[in-house]
């Protein structure tokens, strides 16, 4: 049965155990003992052996004797155990690390997720990641906003569009609400990918270069902003209410799925005839 609550160290401890026994010592070219195996898997000094740590660390960890371990640890057991991805995440949780490519962006879309942002036209829909790097689009949503394809890579990005764009500035009646919400999420992801120097860079250009944006980030507001509504008033098809949806893919996590819909009928036909352009 499980209990209302985890206890993280004792799951650790049963789940470092269960990793262990399923492995077969041929796959991994360990020498022959002559001592027979009474247990099926690996033996915990062949473990600690292939991890780089003692075996009495091993032991106190199986048993759940309360250790913490590093992030370096963790990982050196992920992949001694051999851990698929999943599992190599569920590892370091129950360890309470954060995984060392947790701050690495995507910076392609993945091609299933590229191929989903495609398939929902009529829909305007986009793909980005945790810097507002945008990564894939579908043709309404390049005729909604801009030909992302004119641009350069570098400034593919919303908030750099929302920012620097002299099309894309006058796209909101309510802007400051607008750069201010994309502000908000950049300090969360900012706090959230410590590691990401692009980043870091991107913020310190921003901050240098554009006094709404610094005033705004020395604000400190903190926010994941996955579901609203904007307006824009767009120079064809005049105003338009959106709404609009972040989903985040559990395969990619890094990959923001953003879908915008029609927010009233009016809206709606003013796409409709965008679209028929």
């Amino acid at each position: 049965m499980t209990s209302r609550t985890v206890d993280t160290t004792q799951e650790l401890a049963a789940f470092l155990r269960t990793r262990r026994e399923r492995l077969d010592p041929r796959d991994f070219g360990l020498p022959t003992r002559r001592q027979a195996r009474r247990t099926p898997g690996l033996r915990r000094e062949e473990v600690a052996e292939l991890a780089g740590v003692s075996i009495d660390y091993v032991v106190r960890l199986e048993q759940g004797r309360g250790l913490r371990p590093s992030a370096n640890v963790v990982e050196a057991l992920a992949r001694a155990l051999r851990l698929v991805p999943d599992e190599r995440v569920y590892l370091f949780n129950l360890a309470g690390r954060r995984p060392p490519e947790a701050g690495r962006p995507a910076t392609a879309a993945a091609p299933p997720l590229a191929g989903l942002v495609a398939d929902l036209s009529p829909l305007p829909a986009m793909l980005m990641n945790h810097r507002y790097d945008i990564l894939a689009w579908n043709s309404e949503m390049a005729r909604l906003l801009l030909d992302f394809d004119t641009l350069p890579p570098v400034q593919r990005n919303s908030m750099w569009l929302c920012l620097a764009h002299p099309k894309t500035r006058a796209f909101y009646p309510d802007r400051d609400r607008v750069v201010r919400e994309g502000i908000a999420h950049l300090r969360a992801a900012w706090a959230a990918h410590p590691e990401d120097q692009a980043l870091i860079d991107l913020i310190a250009e921003f901050t240098g270069r554009d006094e709404e944006f610094a005033r705004l980030w020395a604000e400190g507001d903190v926010k994941a902003n996955s579901r609203g509504e904007k307006l824009m008033r767009h120079p064809e098809a005049g105003d338009i209410s959106l709404l609009f949806e972040v989903l985040m893919p559990l395969q990619d996590p890094d990959q923001l799925l953003v879908i915008h819909r029609p927010a009233d009928e009016d809206s709606r036909s003013a796409l409709d005839r965008l679209f028929a352009r």
